[in-house]
């Protein structure tokens, strides 16, 4: 099935870098046919949606294609399509404009007098069984139908001072999520963060079903990550104290996705900061299963590349402003 994923614009990488990375890890068979500005356009399977409406956090929504058009030909190629196969229910049109600029009323008008003359549906603008969705791009228009809305509900609910513990300076969930998702893990993986603090991205990868391991050497951060994942539902976990350096795994995990606390400013940043970083590392390399990947945050100071050694390659980056003196680069780290 041709679909297209309507991306959200936060970053102008990290959601079509997320929704591939998802794609692989799940094994799904794909054939890339645009990756543009807010949008991603891909053959997969039919029932690639449903997985992807679970997992993505930086989407809007995924629409199944049905043609193409230029913008003054939307009709006439509305008038060429077999509207009988693909409406069910009631239905409404609702054009999403990415870039350019149309009378959208007016042609929403006009494609809902074609569908409705050509299968005799019944137009329901509140609460359309089928929502016909022409997505304008510049001076064309992909016509699809929705398929998915992914719900942010999640997302806000999540915040970090909505939860049962909270601590300053936590993660965004939907940071979180994607990062789970650019280090590939899924669901019956087995993921750590060694700095887990309040759990954050713990929470986001233990509601795709990962085995979720956290450590911290904080024991209020140890126990309010345990009563955050509690309140999410969250029963496959295991939560210890343990400063990063020294924790030893048994059996090794397949992912370690984490956000280093960085309690050390920008100017003063420099033995202590790489000294940290380095046992981080070597740390890391003895807990990972072979062919594991870490996906990390470390602030913009850090020179991250020059701790790392031919044990590691560094396969994606990707920089984040945060706020005027902050900007986090977020790595997506193999080992070789």
């Amino acid at each position: 099935m041709e679909m297209m994923v309507i991306l959200s614009q936060e970053h102008p990488e990290l959601p079509s870098a997320e929704l591939k990375s998802v794609l692989r890890s799940e094994g799904i068979e794909f054939s890339l046919i645009e990756d543009g500005r807010g949008y991603v356009i891909l053959d997969a399977p039919s029932s690639t949606w449903k997985i992807l409406k679970g997992r993505l956090a930086y989407a809007h929504e995924i629409c199944r294609v049905i043609g193409y058009s230029t913008t003054g030909g939307i009709e006439g190629t509305a008038e060429k399509i077999d509207w009988k196969s693909h409406i069910k229910g009631s239905f409404a049109v609702r054009i999403k404009k990415l870039t350019g600029e149309v009378d959208a009323r007016e042609l929403e008008r006009g494609l809902g007098a074609i569908i409705k003359n050509k299968t005799g549906a019944r137009v329901d603008l509140e609460n359309p069984w089928t929502l016909v969705r022409p997505v304008l791009i510049d001076d064309r228009f992909i016509l699809t139908l929705r398929l998915a809305e992914i719900s942010k509900d999640h997302f806000n609910k999540a915040r970090p001072h909505r939860r049962p513990f909270f601590y300053p300076g936590s993660m965004s969930p939907k940071l979180a999520r994607c990062m789970v998702n650019l280090a590939g893990v899924r669901s019956g993986d087995r993921l750590l963060d060694p700095f887990c603090g309040t759990g954050g991205i713990l929470i986001e990868a233990g509601l795709m079903g990962v085995r979720v391991m956290g450590a911290d050497i904080d024991w209020r951060m140890v126990e309010g990550t345990r009563k955050n994942l509690q309140h999410y539902g969250i029963t496959d976990f295991e939560v210890i104290r343990s400063d990063a350096k020294d924790l030893r795994l048994e059996g090794g995990v397949d992912a370690i996705v984490t956000d280093p606390p960085y309690g050390i400013s920008a100017s003063t940043a420099g033995e202590r900061s790489e000294k940290l970083y380095r046992e981080f590392l070597n740390s890391a390399y003895s807990n990972l299963k072979e062919d594991g990947v870490i996906c990390m945050a470390a602030p913009h100071y850090i020179d991250l590349e020059g701790l790392i050694d031919d044990r590691f390659t560094v396969r994606e980056k990707y920089s984040m402003r945060m706020h005027r003196s902050l900007t986090r680069i977020i790595r997506v780290i193999e080992t070789v």
